[in-house]
């Protein structure tokens, strides 16, 4: 788990942040966001202390699923910029100690990528087999009965040369045949195109979905995915990629994989421990977090589980938000927010922040006719587009996000008092807190890089979830109180509260202490 050069990787150190490019700053007044748009809000993201940024797809796309169909993986949509203001945003980026990474999509390209066009124009093309391609059944109907990830079959007929082909998500998506050297290599080129340039890495998009059963077997139930994904075949094409960011030293590969995944599940994407790390993914996402019910039991026995089942090198990561997932405050309420910030920010692991979660945003409601997502076009009441509106600046109109007319999305009603310009300015806000809880991660070793235990029993009320950091003799307690009332705990143990998700008390402690509803304290206990 070291780098080339001894050092711990910036990655298992660090926070990683992730921006929405279309609702992050506008800087031409068209309504959606953009690079140069990103490059003026680096200061405020240098003033927070973030170590990294992730941007969701800035590729050309039609834009059938904002960026996720790709047309070219090694260019930048006019929307977004050009490759000069990617580099400015990447040099300014390094400028201020801020890493970048971007999100690749290897599973499939957009139908309007010059791959596909060239393989759906004859079965004779020598791109044909880069896709996958199958026969109809003797009845016409799609060759098995597996279905889309939005909605409806994943097979679509193509007219002009007689076969299905596969899209396991939108049918503007088809899906690349990794079974074929061919496309393995082309996408390590595309990783090369962009680390040559000086990304740092990539979160690679539903990594576990690239491999399919061989032989096209029927789906038990067609929601279960045994055989259109989650392959273990997969492993062999991610170590492939990891040669190619072997090439490279101090990058990162995050994977997005089975939000189901068992603990046993995502240790096996780590692969086997190397000189410098793992032989696959450096952080396979932890979304555990997102599907735990907001109790105290429930989150020890998420952590606890996953602790346990990572093996000895791998490096554990959190994630409460993220562009498909309803928002961390409208999910578990403003209060408890302010817990779960500290919870993020104090667990063993690479914590990753949503943009927008620093102050507390919430879902933005999006009647049905301005729905904008794919997804909730083709699934009503499924969208993703209340938590994908725009950043909150300030209070001037638009939040601050465009100085141009309507955003690609609604403005939240709550922005003139729920944004950046106000938070920076109360000290006891949402974002005060998280600046609090940045600095201390970063100035403070147990947090960053200490072993976690946690503490239960006696004096321990079951609504709090209690633990320890520990770095060599410097012990920190973090406790939360999930509960809506006062609850009193027994650390059996002497220190001081050192920070508060209420940012109004540092005091000594002798054993006994209080927190207050949907409190959240950090302790630095006596030496050992």
């Amino acid at each position: 788990m070291t780098t080339q050069n001894g050092k711990t990787p910036w990655w298992k150190q660090g926070i990683i942040y992730q921006i929405y490019p279309r609702s992050f700053q506008d800087s031409n007044q068209d309504g959606v966001g953009d690079l140069p748009g990103i490059t003026s809000r680096l200061d405020y993201l240098q003033w927070l202390g973030i170590d990294a940024i992730w941007l969701s797809p800035i590729f050309p796309s039609p834009m059938a699923d904002f960026g996720y169909d790709v047309a070219d993986y090694c260019d930048i949509h006019p929307l977004f910029g050009t490759l000069a203001d990617f580099d400015t945003l990447l040099a300014e980026a390094h400028a201020r100690g801020i890493k970048l990474l971007l999100d690749l999509v290897p599973n499939h390209t957009s139908n309007e990528h010059r791959w596909f066009l060239e393989a759906r124009s004859s079965r004779d093309n020598s791109r044909r087999d880069w896709y996958i391609w199958r026969d109809a059944k003797p009845d016409g109907g799609p060759p098995n009965n597996w279905v889309s990830a939005f909605g409806g079959s994943a097979w679509e007929w193509d007219a002009v040369t007689g076969q299905y082909y596969l899209h396991s998500f939108l049918k503007e998506q088809p899906d690349l045949n990794y079974r074929n050297p061919e496309v393995i290599a082309a996408m390590q080129d595309v990783i090369r195109f962009w680390l040559d340039r000086g990304v740092d890495g990539f979160r690679v998009d539903v990594i576990d979905w690239m491999m399919k059963d061989s032989e096209f077997r029927d789906e038990a139930d067609p929601y279960i995915r045994v055989y259109s994904a989650f392959r273990l075949e997969v492993h062999d094409i991610i170590r492939r990629f990891r040669q190619v960011f072997d090439e490279y030293p101090d990058r990162v590969m995050v994977g997005e994989v089975n939000y189901f995944g068992t603990p046993a599940y995502l240790a096996g994407l780590y692969g086997s421990k190397t000189e410098t790390g793992s032989d696959m993914l450096d952080l396979p996402f932890n979304f555990r977090l997102i599907l735990t019910p907001w109790f105290a039991a429930d989150m020890r026995e998420a952590v606890e589980a996953y602790e346990a089942g990572l093996p000895e090198h791998g490096w554990p990561n959190y994630v409460l938000g993220n562009h498909d997932q309803a928002r961390l405050a409208s999910r578990v309420g403003r209060s408890e927010a302010r817990t779960a910030a500290m919870l993020l920010l104090t667990l063993r692991g690479t914590p990753f922040i949503y943009y927008g979660e620093e102050i507390g945003m919430e879902n933005v409601p999006v009647p049905q006719e301005a729905v904008q997502d794919p997804y909730g076009i083709n699934v009503p009441g499924m969208t993703r587009d209340p938590e994908r509106t725009p950043m909150q600046w300030d209070n001037r109109p638009n939040a601050g996000f465009s100085t141009g007319g309507q955003t690609w999305l609604p403005v939240a009603a709550d922005y003139q008092t729920v944004n950046v310009q106000v938070q920076r300015d109360d000290p006891r806000s949402m974002l005060a807190l998280y600046l609090r809880l940045i600095a201390l991660r970063r100035e403070n070793a147990a947090l960053r890089l200490g072993d976690y235990r946690s503490v239960t029993g006696e004096g321990i009320p079951p609504d709090c979830y209690v633990y320890l950091r520990i770095y060599g003799g410097e012990r920190v307690c973090v406790a939360l109180n999930f509960a809506a009332n006062e609850r009193e705990l027994d650390l059996k143990n002497s220190g001081r509260v050192i920070l508060s998700t209420q940012l109004d008390r540092t005091e000594p402690i002798v054993g006994k202490l209080k927190l207050r509803p949907h409190e959240g304290v950090i302790v630095a206990l006596a030496d050992l």
